[in-house]
């Protein structure tokens, strides 16, 4: 419960980031993410368990976020399980998870912008009967390539959840609509 608490803490300083950053934000660079923005992604998720075994599932997340500087974003996201596995007999999913980031990006002329992640992550999950729920420190790097002047396409690796000799990494495609 107090590590629930230290996550709605974080996202709620970064959601005061954003709205400060919001009356700042611009139009800054060609490849093309400034000010308010809002995506889909589909993640493929890989649960470790110490190197035991390993469950592969999918989650389905939504974002939102705001350019705060050129440099720098700040975000929310949320998801759920959609693709679950079975190891050794028992089902495994990821039921949901929420978050809130801040990104670093690499501001430049071409279409293609690479960025760095980081924040918090509450995951829940489920192993057969066992149901549970914590956060973790989450970090991760990606690229957003512009399609066109509105919209791009992402490619991510994430580090979300590393804790008790449980890892959850994910890879995730997802499309950005930038307003």
């Amino acid at each position: 419960m107090k590590t629930t608490r230290k996550v709605l803490v974080a996202s709620t300083a970064f959601a005061g980031l954003a709205l400060a950053g919001l009356a700042s934000a611009q139009d800054m660079y060609k490849s093309g993410v400034g000010g308010l923005y809002a995506g889909l992604n589909y993640t493929f998720m890989e649960t470790d368990f110490d190197g035991l075994a390993e469950a592969d599932t999918g989650t389905l997340s939504g974002k939102v976020g705001v350019m705060a500087t050129d440099y720098f974003g700040v975000e929310a996201r949320a998801g759920f399980g959609v693709d679950d596995d079975r190891i050794a007999g028992v089902d495994v999913k990821i039921d949901n998870f929420f978050g809130g980031y801040g990104t670093v990006n690499v501001v430049n002329e071409s279409p293609v912008t690479p960025y760095a992640v980081f924040g918090f992550t509450r995951i829940e999950a489920e192993a057969g009967s066992v149901e549970d729920d914590d956060s973790d420190f989450s970090y991760g790097a990606g690229l957003n390539v512009k399609f066109a002047k509105n919209l791009s396409g992402n490619l991510e690796y994430m580090r979300y959840y590393d804790d008790d000799d449980i890892t959850v990494d994910g890879i995730g495609l997802g499309v950005q609509v930038n307003f």
